[in-house]
């Protein structure tokens, strides 16, 4: 692991995460909303620190709630999106801002995202709205059906 990786592990006080990659919540809003689905009442906005040193990766999942990226040091870090059907994969790259790129990705709701740091390592924020929980959040790899879509190799090596 890339010396500055583990640097920020231990002055961020970041755990492992079960999607890969190490993270610590930073925010959870006491404003409380009430999403017009199913779910119930959740914290209006949730933001996490999260690191992925190389070679690891975020596997593939989806969160109930619109979710942003953002860049904050190390990288570039690739993200790939797919619609909720597994149709198509889009591939953004998140770096520091250029004409070409940004340090900032969107993935909206109920959307597959998976990622990896094409540097030493990506540390990010990720910030969720409404905010996280864990019961919102599911792996690809656990709807079968689904999982078989992917047909790039990448693709599936994120699984």
């Amino acid at each position: 692991m890339h010396p500055r990786a583990q640097e920020l592990i231990d002055e961020l006080k970041l755990e492992p995460h079960p999607e890969g990659g190490f993270y610590r919540e930073i925010h959870r809003s006491p404003l409380q909303v009430q999403p017009q689905d199913t779910r119930g009442v959740r914290a209006a906005m949730t933001t996490i620190y999260f690191l992925l040193p190389a070679p690891a990766f975020s596997r593939w999942h989806a969160v109930a709630s619109d979710e942003i990226w953002h860049l904050y040091e190390g990288g570039p870090l690739e993200l790939r999106v797919c619609d909720p059907q597994v149709n198509a994969t889009e591939v953004i790259r998140l770096d520091r801002a250029s004409a070409a790129t940004g340090p900032v990705a969107i993935v909206p709701a109920n959307h597959w995202q998976a990622a990896r740091p094409l540097g030493e390592y990506a540390l990010v924020g990720a910030t969720v709205g409404p905010g996280f929980e864990f019961g919102d959040f599911s792996f690809l790899s656990a709807h079968h059906a689904l999982a078989s879509r992917l047909h790039d190799p990448l693709d599936c090596s994120l699984l």
